[in-house]
C-alpha cells in the first residue's frame, strides 16, 4: 500500500487539464526563439504610458504588499461606474473573479449553465469546485443562443449562469436589449455571471446600464484595451451582498501592488484607450478583407480578435500548425459550430501586414497538400 496522500475526492476525480498552452512553450516546440503573438488576445499596443511611468516609479517599493482592499482603485472605479466602492471587488484577473463566483454561489453538485465552447476558465472552476455544468451550443451563426441558455437554466434548476459578452471565442455580441430580456427570463435566485472582458471595445450605450442589479455580477478587466494582461488585474461590479460574500473567501493579497498602481494610472488614459479601440476596429476590418481575398468568411466580432472560417475542424487545425511552423501563434475554438475557424488577435499594422503574408503562404501550402493527398 502506498504511503502517498490521496487527493480530495473532487480533485482526484478530475482528468489533467490545461486550458491554455503558452506561446513560449509553443515557440520551443517549433524550435523558435519567439512567435508572432496573435493567439492570446493580448493588446499589441502595450500599456498606457502613464501606467508604465507610475509602475516604474514605484518598483523600489516592490518589497511592500499591495493594499488588500484596493481602496484607491475601488474608489476610482466607483466614480467611473456611478456606484459605491462596496459594489466593487478587485481580483487578479477575471479568471480569479470567476473562481470566486463559483466558490461563493455553487455548492458541490449545484448546476450552472454556459454556452458549450465558451471561455474555458469558467468551466475549469466549475469542475474544480465540484459543481455540475450544463451547456447549450452556439447558434449556427456563431452567436450565443440566449433563449436556449435561459431555457436550460430553467429546466436544469441551475443556480448560476455564465455569459461572455462580447463572447470569447466567437467575438459575437448581444445587445443591451437582448441581455435585458435574458435577465428577465431567469428564475429567481439565479446569479448571472456576466464576463465583459471585451466590453471596452463596445460603446457604453450598447452595454447594460450602469446600475447595480442584485442578480448580476459584471466582470471587467485591464488585460485587453488597457494592455495590462501580464499585471493580472480585473474587477467585479455587483450588489454589496455579493461583494461582501466574495470578501469572505478571496485571497487578501492576491492583487499585486504594481498592478494596482498601473490600473489606477491607466484609468486616466482615456485618449490612449480610445486610440487602441479605434486601431482594433481597423484591424478587424483588415482581417475580414484578408479572409474575403482568399474566398473565406469570418465571424462578426466586437472584440480584439476575428474568427476566420477554414471550412472544417481538420483544416483549421492544419492551419494552426502551418502558421506555427512559420512562426505565428494563433488559436482556434474547440467546439462546433466554431471549430472550423482560427481565431486571430488584432496586431499592430506591421504585425497585421506580416500575418497577411504568412497566412497566404500557409493557406497555399494547405491547398497544395490537399491536392496531392489521395
Amino acid at each position: 500500500m502506498s504511503d502517498a496522500p490521496a487527493p480530495a475526492p473532487i480533485a482526484g476525480s478530475l482528468p489533467p487539464s490545461r486550458p491554455f498552452v503558452a506561446p513560449e512553450e509553443l515557440a520551443r516546440r517549433a524550435g523558435r526563439a519567439a512567435l508572432l503573438r496573435l493567439g492570446a488576445n493580448e493588446s499589441a499596443f502595450g500599456p498606457p504610458p502613464r501606467a508604465l511611468v507610475a509602475m516604474r516609479s514605484e518598483l523600489e517599493h516592490t518589497a511592500w504588499y499591495g493594499d488588500p482592499e484596493s481602496i484607491e482603485l475601488r474608489e476610482a472605479l466607483a466614480a467611473r461606474h456611478g456606484c459605491a466602492p462596496e459594489n466593487i471587488s478587485v481580483g487578479s484577473g477575471i479568471d480569479d473573479l470567476l473562481g470566486l463566483a463559483v466558490r461563493a454561489y455553487l455548492a458541490p453538485g449545484d448546476v450552472t449553465v454556459a454556452t458549450h465552447g465558451s471561455y474555458p476558465t469558467y468551466v475549469y472552476h466549475v469542475h474544480g469546485y465540484g459543481a455540475r455544468l450544463e451547456t447549450v451550443p452556439y447558434a449556427r451563426s456563431g452567436a450565443v443562443d440566449l433563449e436556449a441558455l435561459a431555457a436550460r437554466v430553467r429546466t436544469a434548476g441551475a443556480r448560476q449562469v455564465y455569459l461572455a459578452n462580447p463572447d470569447n471565442p466567437s467575438g459575437a455580441f448581444a445587445s443591451r436589449k437582448e441581455v435585458a430580456a435574458f435577465v428577465a427570463a431567469l428564475p429567481p435566485g439565479v446569479l448571472f455571471v456576466l464576463d465583459e472582458a471585451y466590453g471596452d471595445f463596445v460603446a457604453p450605450e450598447e452595454l447594460p446600464p450602469e446600475t447595480i442589479d442584485p442578480r448580476v455580477v459584471r466582470m471587467r478587466t485591464f488585460s485587453k484595451a488597457y494592455g495590462l494582461a501580464g499585471a493580472r488585474i480585473a474587477y467585479a461590479l455587483a450588489a454589496p451582498d455579493v461583494i461582501a460574500t466574495f470578501g469572505k473567501i478571496r485571497l487578501q493579497f492576491g492583487v499585486n501592488r504594481t498592478a494596482q498602481i498601473g490600473a489606477l494610472a491607466a484609468l486616466r488614459e482615456t485618449e490612449f484607450v480610445a486610440n487602441v479601440v479605434a486601431e482594433v476596429e481597423r484591424g478587424r476590418a483588415e482581417y475580414r478583407a484578408l479572409a474575403e481575398r482568399h474566398g473565406l468568411s469570418s465571424l462578426p466580432s466586437r472584440t480584439n480578435f476575428v474568427c476566420i472560417d477554414l471550412g472544417s475542424r481538420a483544416r483549421a487545425e492544419a492551419m494552426v500548425e502551418a502558421l506555427l511552423e512559420r512562426g505565428v501563434f494563433v488559436r482556434k475554438p474547440g467546439a462546433p459550430p466554431l471549430d472550423g475557424h482560427i481565431r486571430v488577435t488584432v496586431g499592430t499594422p506591421a504585425e497585421r501586414e506580416r500575418f497577411a503574408t504568412i497566412f497566404a503562404e500557409a493557406l497555399a501550402a494547405l491547398e497544395e497538400n490537399a491536392a496531392v493527398t489521395p
